[in-house]
């Protein structure tokens, strides 16, 4: 079947805000080039590092400056030919700002892949053009739609190598768009592009190698992609992470709650619920900063006064009272993936990061494995290693105040600590209640 691409959006001039995305695919895609690529064409390098280039280019005779060697910094990456670790860099164009997250195409690495996923808006997923959709192709595609990641930009790379030949994305196209028919892919927009990170067709300049190709370059389709919208619209969840009670005699009366709203909208005179005791009052005062707000909406970081004087601490969550509320319990069922080399335990307590509140919590159960392979969900094993997803049940020492990711990723995520080494062990995602 003949890709069929979707009209050029009009280009426009107004600040689109910042956009966070990740790389990925299988070892030698050219992850790292393209980011090379994107850093080298939109003039986001220094001079020196430009003549540093160029003085290696010269050195080994290359035919083409080697723009991964901005990504893979680490002695060790260049003596495997991998990337290992989540490596961030930064740039920017006229239209808007972005952060890139380059992760590791080895399965072992999986636990990096679900670090740059977690906070990312669009996933790169790249295929190299004489391979095709691979094990990895799929696997990244799974676990980006897994973290909820609705953006799913498919780059078959290294076009220079197939002669820029049609067929040979086309056949791609195909196999990746029959791939996820097998899969539940409701919600997700799925983009295709034909490139060469190495010569830089497509990716920020269209070049002429590719006449066939209609729709947007790589920059393009970037600068147009909708971020993460924080839902103003929705109901209000307004973590507390600081009780203000100034010192001063002046003061001794004030009483506020300071923490960032991370979804909804907040008002004076709302009337507002903190969990997970019930205690209700009604807004008197929002500020931020030094500015008085008669209202304020996801994203802002505010300090709010009540009424009354209520019994609420850090870890708290204010709500609107008439919105929909989120889930208070202590028993939950999750999906997490195990980031530590020390298997899970069911015997032994941990605790739980989740927004502003620490809890102490127990895994109750082990009730699926995800096959990487087979990408397909199976019995639960009693074995939870290192790189694991596994969907789990757990039971909290205190009422946690929750939704589940799939409505919200900020108050339906949670990592989990290992309580004597204080290391992050897992990072999981709310389902819902135990049923």
């Amino acid at each position: 079947m003949k890709a069929e691409f979707p009209p050029m959006p009009p280009r426009q001039s107004e600040d689109r805000g910042v956009l966070r995305f990740l790389t990925c695919g299988s070892v030698d895609d050219g992850k790292s080039t393209l980011i090379g690529r994107l850093l080298y064409d939109t003039k986001a390098l220094l001079s020196d590092t430009l003549g540093h280039l160029e003085r290696l280019k010269e050195k080994h005779g290359a035919a083409h400056v080697d723009l991964s060697l901005l990504t893979d910094g680490l002695v060790a990456e260049r003596e495997q030919g991998i990337t290992i670790d989540v490596a961030y860099r930064y740039f920017a164009t006229a239209r808007r700002k972005f952060i890139i997250a380059d992760s590791p195409g080895h399965e072992q690495y999986t636990r990096n892949m679900v670090t740059a996923a977690s906070t990312a808006d669009v996933a790169i997923v790249l295929v190299d053009a004489r391979k095709g959709v691979l094990p990895q192709t799929k696997r990244h595609a799974t676990i980006a739609r897994l973290l909820g990641i609705r953006q799913l930009i498919v780059a078959v790379n290294k076009m220079d190598l197939v002669g820029y030949d049609q067929g040979a994305f086309d056949a791609i196209v195909d196999s990746f768009h029959a791939w996820m028919a097998r899969h539940d892919g409701a919600g997700v927009d799925v983009r295709m592009i034909p490139m060469s990170a190495l010569d830089g067709a497509m990716v920020v300049e269209r070049g002429d190698r590719m006449p066939w190709y209609g729709g947007p370059t790589l920059i393009d389709m970037l600068e147009d992609a909708p971020e993460s919208q924080l839902d103003a619209d929705a109901p209000l969840r307004l973590p507390v992470q600081w009780v203000c009670r100034p010192s001063q005699a002046d003061h001794a009366d004030f009483r506020g709650y300071a923490g960032r709203v991370e979804a909804g909208t907040i008002a004076v005179g709302d009337e507002v619920i903190a969990l997970p005791n019930g205690a209700r009052s009604r807004v008197t005062r929002i500020a931020l900063g030094t500015r008085e707000l008669q209202r304020a909406v996801a994203g802002q970081s505010v300090m709010v006064s009540l009424a009354d004087e209520r019994d609420i601490s850090r870890g708290d969550m204010i709500v609107r009272a008439v919105d929909v509320l989120p889930d208070v319990r202590q028993q939950f069922s999750a999906t997490i993936c195990w980031l530590s080399s020390t298997a899970l335990s069911v015997s032994r307590s941990y605790v739980l990061q989740h927004t502003t509140r620490s809890v102490k919590t127990r895994f109750t159960a082990v009730s699926a494995h995800l096959d990487i392979h087979a990408l397909a969900w199976g019995a639960g094993q009693g074995h939870v290693a290192l790189n694991d997803i596994v969907r789990v049940q757990f039971k909290t020492q205190q009422p946690l105040v929750a939704d589940p990711y799939a409505v919200h990723r900020d108050t339906g995520s949670f990592i989990i600590i290992d309580e004597a080494t204080n290391d992050t062990v897992a990072a999981g995602m709310i389902d819902g209640p135990v049923s």
